[in-house]
């Protein structure tokens, strides 16, 4: 299946070039490798990546054209028809079809997830049952849970279930049962009453999948629901029909024709992600909530989504709650990773973080600025004018709450004369470095070097509050590893921050490593 899947891959390429290609190639065999960053970037910032990775829509549109298709041919059969029931062999042949490109395209948990939820509705409509409900929905989570219960956490199945769940909940509530109820009324109507309903349910998913974007990407788009409601209905009936039109009429040498309409309608869906992506405020960044916050927008959620009536809308009260905590988020001053070689200060560059390393690698650069709620752009601390920098180490100086803060990084891991160094530190408040440094490296307040970034991971710094988040805090504690805690003194109005008395990684900034 790997074989068939690169062959697949290569053959697309061979009909489509650049990024079309890729997304074709990502449509029909799950590879992404042809799609070029700055396409991708788009991709995310309109909302539309989903369309990238081959999940619900994708293996809902293979399986509604399979079940559609055979439902047709078999109906041409007159003898089969008076005896068979057609649609549970349409259904038979829909879920292999599904467990089939399920299987082609890597069969990776989202699309697993998938396919076992079409097989379900698939089911459902055998037997005559109601194929979209909070009972399909619970049994594909649980069948996900047995099967792969650490996926649980992750931002994949929770944007999963939660945009299934607000459509199921939209659909099945008394609102929407009566926008959408059969009346006498023209075809325009009807299909201008659809057109209003998909539209409707692009914003209810966009809004349900806002705060898990925040919580675990601390990024969300606003125009995300005018973009779906666009490229949904096209890749779904338009560029996935005219791939598999495609690779159909490939097998005679014919079809050259498909693949060039399958080229423009991609193009036409990658025309509206630049579009979107470019618009003012399509993309809004936000620091990291908190687990705090997230509780709470997902107890509201829930109750929404589950209770009927008007006591659904109590849910209100605990997202509307989150949501206006999230006027009082604020970045932290520092972001130390966890071998210390990258730094970022916050609230200096106009909206720009300050980096201590702007590398080619954009791994870090870009956790840093999503920690800290910035778009990206980065300016180097030694182009900054309020920073000295030589070879190895840099210095600057920022105002936070009315006073001052020194901080001292290390920029190289070159051997420095240690009576230097001491003096530097002891006019230091905080010390960032990736290397081991010396007991008579005494900063005022900090010392994070690698003695000490072993055992906390990264930081996150506030400097008014004088608060020192650490990654060890929230792992907990494990067998292979067993984090100390981090606790510090908040500083006095007229008096500098020192550390606690306390053990711990704390105790570094004075007495060096334990």
């Amino acid at each position: 299946m790997a074989r068939t899947q690169r062959r697949l891959s290569s053959h697309i390429h061979a009909r489509l070039e650049g990024t079309p290609g890729g997304i074709a190639a990502a449509f029909a065999s799950g590879d992404r490798g042809g799609i070029t960053e700055a396409d991708e970037n788009a991709m995310r910032d309109s909302g539309l990546t989903h369309l990238l990775s081959v999940s619900g829509l994708h293996v809902g549109a293979v399986i509604a054209g399979a079940y559609f298709l055979a439902m047709s041919l078999l109906a041409l059969w007159p003898w089969l028809a008076l005896r068979v029931r057609l649609p549970v062999m349409a259904a038979a042949v829909a879920a292999g079809a599904g467990i089939f490109y399920t299987l082609l395209t890597g069969a990776e948990v989202p699309t697993v997830r998938s396919c076992a939820g079409a097989i379900l509705v698939l089911l459902a409509l055998a037997l005559g049952r109601e194929p979209l409900s909070l009972r399909l929905l619970a049994m594909a989570a649980l069948l996900v849970m047995l099967l792969w219960p650490e996926a649980v956490i992750g931002p994949s199945f929770q944007m999963s279930f939660a945009s299934v769940l607000a459509i199921v909940a939209l659909h099945s509530s008394e609102p929407a049962r009566r926008f959408l109820a059969t009346r006498e009324e023209g075809w325009w109507m009807r299909r201008a009453r659809g057109l209003a309903m998909l539209l409707i349910t692009g914003v209810v998913i966009e809004v349900a999948l806002m705060p898990l974007a925040l919580y675990h990407f601390h990024r969300a788009g606003i125009y995300g629901a005018l973009a779906n409601t666009i490229a949904i209905p096209l890749t779904t009936f338009v560029t996935m029909p005219l791939i598999g039109l495609s690779l159909f009429f490939d097998a005679v040498g014919a079809g050259m024709p498909f693949w060039w309409l399958a080229g423009k309608s991609i193009e036409l869906l990658l025309a509206i992600a630049r579009w979107t992506a470019a618009q003012p405020g399509a993309v809004n960044h936000l620091p990291a909530m908190g687990a705090g916050r997230f509780v709470l927008f997902l107890a509201g959620a829930l109750w929404l989504a589950l209770w009927r009536g008007r006591v659904r809308l109590l849910g209100l009260v605990p997202a509307g709650i989150a949501a206006l905590s999230l006027l009082l988020l604020r970045p932290p001053d520092l972001l130390i990773s966890g071998d210390g070689r990258h730094a970022g200060i916050t609230g200096e560059a106009d909206g720009k973080l300050l980096v201590l390393r702007d590398g080619r690698s954009s791994y870090a650069r870009d956790n840093l600025t999503e920690l800290a709620g910035m778009g990206g752009e980065t300016v180097a601390l030694a182009d900054w004018p309020g920073a000295q920098c030589n070879r190895d180490w840099c210095a600057i100086e920022i105002i936070r709450a009315g006073r001052g803060w020194h901080l001292l990084l290390a920029r190289g891991m070159d051997p420095v004369p240690e009576r230097a160094l001491a003096a530097a530190c002891e006019r230091s408040d905080i010390v960032i470095a990736a290397r081991w440094l010396p007991r008579s490296c005494r900063p005022r307040w900090l010392k994070a070097d690698r003695t000490m970034l072993e055992r906390t991971g990264g930081l996150a710094i506030d400097l008014e509050a004088a608060r020192v988040v650490s990654v060890a805090q929230s792992e907990g504690q494990h067998g292979w590893w067993s984090p100390k805690t981090v606790r510090f003194v908040a500083p006095k109005p007229d008096a500098r921050p020192v550390p606690s008395a306390g053990s711990g990684p704390a105790n570094s900034a004075r007495d060096g490593p334990q």
